[in-house]
């Protein structure tokens, strides 16, 4: 009897010690062959033109635009690699943004090697997978319209639209902190964090951006 044909995995994330955590894990699966890894956005859309690979295991949050614009590269490609999204974010916005995308899988990095496992083979046979903790969630989601700061920012969690919105206002750190409840530490390094997501260099950019996508007002952000 022929051998069935091994699933081609490929691993994009930019965290070493999950990266190797995950790559011994696949590497234990008989029925599994890992063919590549990538470390941003840009490397894994050309690993997957390169490779091919059956299963692409991508983190959304990664440099060079992170695993949303890989997604949507990788969906105009044409490829017939299916995108199985692993990352620690299960807001909403994330989920959503992640499936419109092209991701036909979405499951938290705290994913145990069984439901991984089930998960890659059920997406390299042409099924989806949310896992039992967002499947509940994802028909309202797709029902319910993206708001202003969704759209404009999927890249962004909600926190951190809440906080460029903010921003938009011309608030100062401190003032954000005290109207979301926050650290003024927590506040920079969500700045800090925005900044490197939008492409830009200081928080005057930042504030640019956000205006001309339209924030800054009440309405702007669902609450």
């Amino acid at each position: 009897m022929k051998e069935a044909a091994r699933i081609r995995v490929a691993i994009a994330d930019d965290h070493p010690l999950y990266r190797d955590g995950l790559r011994t894990m696949l590497q234990s699966l008989e029925e599994l062959e890992l063919v590549g890894e990538a470390v941003d956005g840009p490397a894994a859309v050309e690993l997957v033109e390169r490779l091919r690979p059956d299963v692409l295991l991508l983190d959304l949050e990664m440099p060079g635009g992170g695993g949303i614009g890989a997604l949507r590269a990788i969906r105009q490609m044409e490829a017939a690699t299916v995108v199985l999204v692993l990352t620690m974010h299960e807001d909403d916005a994330s989920i959503i943004s992640a499936v419109r995308a092209g991701a036909r899988g979405y499951l938290p990095k705290s994913a145990d090697r069984n439901e991984l496992s089930r998960a890659i083979a059920t997406c390299a046979a042409g099924g989806v997978v949310f896992g039992a903790r967002l499947s509940d969630r994802l028909a309202g989601l797709l029902e319910r319209p993206p708001d202003l700061a969704t759209r404009a920012f999927p890249s962004l969690t909600s926190r951190e639209r809440d906080v460029l919105d903010r921003l938009a206002r011309g608030e100062d750190n401190e003032t954000i902190a005290r109207v979301l409840g926050l650290s003024s530490k927590t506040v920079r390094n969500q700045v800090s964090v925005i900044l490197s997501k939008l492409g830009v260099t200081d928080r005057a950019a930042a504030i640019v951006v956000a205006r001309d996508a339209g924030l800054g007002r009440d309405s702007d952000i669902q609450r």
